[in-house]
């Protein structure tokens, strides 16, 4: 089965020259988000079915390596190749409007990623799956104890830098990350369970240290500014959370996906979650870049 990577339709019949001949389609009837995915993925000039279904083939073609690894690799490819992604480009020495950004479109962000992983937690009858992911609601909103969820630790870095949390709550998303949050929630909702958690899980390699160790062009942002006085306290609060946090998340994450994508048999569905998910963030992370340039005025 394959399954097209930007609206998540199952290819009739399936097949790699089914996808080509469904993409060519709606490139051709001038589908932005069908033609943004073959230029950025595939090729910008257009293709013969033939040759864009050898080129799709390579494109989604394991190569024999762990689904993990395939799946980092279009991660770095897509966030860190050279040059970095804009916002983190502009994250290495933030200021305060692209710290802002970040907080006011990433609350929106946080209360949708823990109604997906309930979604994932709701869907599966695998007991590891669940585990992990009360542990994701915990850590990331509900806190553990003495330890403040990440959401709490957003907020904060908020009100550091002179926003009140009021505001930044009452203030809407932008289209983008609204639209993610669609996107998100439909993945969770409908696709089988192992290709929401990939969807989800995948993006939590941003804040992945060892990316650079495995291509990526540089960590999320420079770890000099934890230290000194160039961010504010609560700034490093969140950023120390989710740089420490999000390594170990995103791999045992991506073990479960490895492991329950090949014993459901749904790799491909996982692949075209993951590879929808990494066009929704990329648009979300320019979204915080809107949002900041308005507390530059």
């Amino acid at each position: 089965m394959t399954k097209c990577p930007v609206c998540l339709r199952e290819s009739e019949p399936s097949g790699f020259a089914s996808l080509a001949k469904h993409l060519e389609a709606q490139a051709d009837g001038s589908d932005s988000d069908h033609v943004r995915w073959l230029n950025q993925n595939v090729s910008r000039t257009k293709l013969g079915a033939p040759e864009l279904t050898e080129r799709l083939e390579r494109f989604f073609d394991l190569k024999g390596a762990p689904l993990s690894e395939w799946i980092k690799r279009r991660f770095i490819a897509r966030f860190y190749a050279e040059p970095a992604h804009p916002f983190v480009r502009a994250l290495q020495h933030p200021s305060r409007a692209t710290l802002l950004g970040y907080v006011v479109e990433h609350q929106h962000f946080l209360r949708q990623w823990v109604r997906s992983c309930a979604y994932i937690m709701a869907r599966t009858d695998r007991p590891d799956v669940v585990l992990y992911e009360l542990d994701n609601l915990n850590t990331e909103y509900g806190g553990t104890g003495a330890t403040p969820a990440h959401y709490e630790l957003l907020l904060r870095m908020g009100e550091s830098l002179g926003v009140s949390r009021e505001e930044i709550l009452a203030t809407a998303p932008l289209p983008a990350t609204r639209a993610g949050i669609d996107g998100w929630n439909r993945i969770a909702s409908t696709e089988p369970w192992p290709a929401a958690l990939g969807a989800m899980h995948c993006l939590e390699l941003i804040a992945h240290r060892d990316l650079v160790r495995e291509g990526a062009s540089s960590h999320y942002f420079d770890p000099g500014i934890l230290q000194g006085t160039e961010i504010s306290d609560a700034a490093k609060a969140f950023l120390r959370e989710g740089y420490e946090a999000d390594m170990g998340h995103a791999g045992q994450a991506l073990a479960l996906v490895e492991r329950y994508a090949a014993e459901l048999g749904v790799v491909p569905d996982v692949q075209a979650a993951v590879l929808r998910s990494i066009d929704l963030f990329d648009d979300y992370l320019i979204a915080r870049l809107e949002r900041g340039a308005t507390f530059e005025r």
